[in-house]
């Protein structure tokens, strides 16, 4: 394959499915070493990309403008958006999420080679290369297969998240205002997911809070500013409670904790593409799960299609100890 100059990259959304991006980010790297790698993706998620190390450059689309009802803003924005992309010159485009507005979007970019999974027959024209959908495989997988199928030669999974050295400290002044301590190891909990069913209950978590606190670690509480309200009896319970920080500042809490304990949730996969050791609460797990990229056996599911309610705080609790046990002390990047 000759060398292209010029790679978009798209990505719309959500922040989980982002980050699964990433593998093949560092792969497509790999092979184009000299190109210039863009990423398109939805304006909340542009800061995101700042710990993607390969991208070179971000263009973030303001999706909430197209479910307003200003018709004239919305054809300005589009025009400027396809003016933008087109005046780029790709020469490989990679849909990465296979939705009717990125399929239109990545042959508007007029980009030689246009590559994707799809999801239906019926969108398959806008690309020059397309491989059926497979879901039967992890998604960070799916994405480099799709980049093997097109020609890229596969090299070592790489799932590696830069944090900027600034968001750390944006982190270390957050734990230094609430008074934690840098040389205890610490606990990070994020209850809440996307949806009610993939949560383990705050009581569990409060129970698991409690449990490590008396044994001596730092335990903190993150999430979304949604979030804010349902910790509150994190907060009553005399537990830090950090949720609602910017994201980039919530990932260098993350990093700057000993294990990462959630549910199954973007952040969770963000921090393991930090190096970070988690426990990954999951209401199932299957064919083509969203497991921990590489780590399988760092996931806890209730078995034969029981919901979340049904495992054990002690379930919990012993993951969380084998976790640590696997993270010496001074691990974490104080």
């Amino acid at each position: 394959m000759d060398e292209p100059d010029k790679i978009l990259i798209i990505r719309l959304k959500s922040i989980g499915d982002i980050v699964l991006t990433l593998p093949a980010v560092h792969l497509v790297r790999d092979n184009f070493p000299r190109a210039k790698i863009t990423f398109l993706t939805s304006r909340e998620n542009a800061r995101l990309l700042e710990g993607f190390g390969p991208v070179d450059e971000v263009v973030p689309v303001d999706r909430a403008a197209f479910r307003r009802a200003n018709l004239n803003a919305l054809w300005r924005q589009s025009i400027d958006l396809v003016r933008q992309l087109r005046r780029r010159k790709f020469s490989i485009a990679v849909d990465f999420q296979g939705y009717g507005e990125t399929a239109l979007l990545t042959w508007l970019t007029g980009a030689r080679r246009r590559w994707a999974s799809v999801y239906r027959r019926t969108r398959g024209w806008a690309y020059t290369r397309r491989v059926p959908f497979d879901g039967s495989i992890h998604p960070a997988e799916r994405h480099r297969s799709l980049l093997a199928r097109c020609g890229l030669e596969l090299r070592p999974v790489c799932n590696e998240f830069s944090l900027p050295p600034r968001h750390l400290e944006e982190a270390r002044a957050v734990l230094a205002a609430r008074g934690c301590d840098p040389a205890r190891p610490r606990l990070y909990l994020q209850p809440f997911t996307s949806s009610p069913r993939k949560d383990w209950s705050l009581d569990n978590y409060l129970a698991v809070a409690r449990f490590w606190q008396a044994r001596g670690l730092q335990v903190v509480f993150g999430g979304g500013p949604a979030d804010l309200t349902a910790l509150e009896p994190a907060r009553a319970a005399g537990f830090t409670v950090l949720a609602g920080v910017p994201r980039m500042t919530d990932a260098g809490l993350m990093k700057l904790s000993t294990v990462v304990v959630g549910g199954d949730t973007g952040f969770l996969h963000l921090a393991v593409a930090l190096g970070k050791r988690v426990v990954m609460l999951m209401d199932s797990v299957g064919p083509g799960s969203a497991v921990p990229l590489g780590h399988p056996d760092w996931v806890i599911a209730p078995p034969g299609g029981r919901t979340l309610t049904t495992v054990a705080v002690e379930e919990v609790l012993q993951a969380t100890a084998a976790a640590l046990d696997a993270c010496p002390l001074g691990q974490e990047a104080m």
